[in-house]
């Protein structure tokens, strides 16, 4: 049983029972339908349904030349909204599963991103066509939450708000530079992360963290597309899951200047989330390649 069911709502599903009845409900009364050439007499077929404005379940299978469909796998989704980046992609199928996960560089994040693909299919389409290789495109991405904590915003004024934006897009130039093999560029940034160590480490003495650290984007546990956040409220939507009732919070967020949207249970927010504010919690970041 998936984890983020219970992240668009489906906080209800507890036995297999019950998420096979959820599946083929899906399967009956889809929303969308997309097939694509798989196999010599098998077809791709990926069926979404949706619970809720941007939120749904995708499910994926083989449909042979009977049209009888086999569920392969299926999934929680959340369509994100704007352009959250534009980088080279990289696209690899899961070994177990005709699943993809893309990765890609952020120079505002600092890290390689890596992600669930929403649009598989249309991927497997594009791959088909021969127009994926050496991809530079835009990613919208989205995250699923199952709780989260909100936090207040730190207070700046404007000559810290310069000076931190003058120090961003010296880092992103930095780091632009040492992935084309600048030795200078990796020296410097050895040193900058040093010296930001050692001026955390004095000011933790006396103060919290989350009053030091703005923002944040780093890895969290084993899985490769699950990351632990802190991000500025950019905008708050109240959405409902039509067939639970249950409420949600849908948030677009700036987590280290990129943006996306993030969605999630509102009995599992603590705080009450206003532009502004700050979200505080651990997302499965999923992405949609436009291709």
């Amino acid at each position: 049983m998936h984890q983020y069911l219970k992240a668009i709502g489906f906080d209800n599903i507890h036995t297999r029972k019950e998420l096979l009845r959820l599946l083929s409900e899906v399967e009956r009364d889809f929303t969308h339908q997309t097939i694509v050439s798989y196999k010599p007499g098998e077809d791709f077929c990926e069926y979404q349904k949706e619970y809720g404005q941007c939120v749904g379940i995708t499910l994926c299978g083989e449909l042979d030349e009977r049209e009888e469909f086999g569920q392969a796998y299926y999934f929680p989704y959340f369509e994100g909204s704007g352009i959250s980046t534009f980088a080279e992609i990289i696209v690899e199928r899961k070994i177990e599963k005709e699943q993809y996960v893309g990765m890609c560089e952020d120079s505002k994040i600092g890290i390689s991103l890596i992600f669930t693909l929403q649009n598989g299919i249309e991927y497997m389409r594009e791959k088909q066509a021969g127009f994926t290789a050496g991809l530079t495109t835009s990613v919208t991405f989205s995250g699923l939450a199952l709780s989260g904590t909100i936090l207040l915003p730190v207070i700046k004024n404007e000559q810290q708000i310069r000076s931190e934006q003058a120090a961003s897009d010296n880092r992103k130039m930095l780091l632009s530079a040492a992935r084309n093999g600048d030795q200078t560029a990796i020296e410097t940034l050895t040193l900058d992360d040093i010296d930001t160590y050692s001026k955390v480490s004095r000011r933790l003495a006396n103060e919290d963290v989350f009053s030091i650290v703005d923002t944040y984007f780093m890895p969290y546990g084993v899985e490769c597309d699950l990351y632990s956040i802190m991000g500025e409220i950019l905008a708050v939507r109240t959405r409902y899951n039509r067939a639970t009732g249950v409420k949600l919070y849908q948030m677009k967020l700036n987590v280290n200047e990129m943006q996306f949207d993030v969605c999630v249970p509102a009995d599992s927010v603590m705080g009450e989330p206003e532009i502004g504010r700050r979200f505080k919690g651990t997302i499965w970041l999923q992405g949609y390649i436009n291709f």
